[in-house]
């Protein structure tokens, strides 16, 4: 197994999901790839945590990637959350990645969870992606 992978895979797809116009317009910067301190955003994206499986063959080294992207919202119901979250997903499904180490074989949606904190008025949708990476420097 290799783990190798992992800055670079966070590294594309944080760069993709900055550079797309759609998601832009919803979020604008506020993709962060750990959640912000301070004065948080109204509407913003997170990288979150991942779980990364051994996928390794005769052919060498791999590994599947788990990984949750996060957005999350103040509004008082899900509709812009939810629109960021299409926005996301569209961005993510079946990229086409490049990384600066290694190969990215797939990237798919994998599942989503909505819910809400009455506590702090929040509204949030996880999502998690599946990426199998192969690893060419093992």
């Amino acid at each position: 197994m290799s783990y190798g992978v992992g800055a670079a895979l966070q590294e594309a797809v944080y760069a993709a999901l900055q550079a797309d116009v759609v998601l832009n317009t919803l979020v604008g910067n506020d993709i962060f790839d750990q959640l912000p301190t301070g004065k948080v955003p109204a509407l913003f994206v997170s990288l979150g945590p991942e779980t990364v499986l051994d996928r390794s063959d005769k052919d060498g080294c791999g590994a599947e990637h788990r990984v949750l992207v996060s957005v999350i919202g103040d509004a008082s119901g899900f509709a812009k959350v939810k629109a960021a979250a299409a926005a996301v997903s569209d961005v993510l499904v079946d990229a086409d990645l490049m990384l600066n180490r290694g190969r990215l074989v797939y990237l798919r949606f994998d599942r989503a969870v909505a819910k809400r904190d009455t506590r702090k008025n929040l509204r949030r949708v996880d999502l998690r992606f599946v990426a199998r990476v192969e690893d060419n420097q093992s």
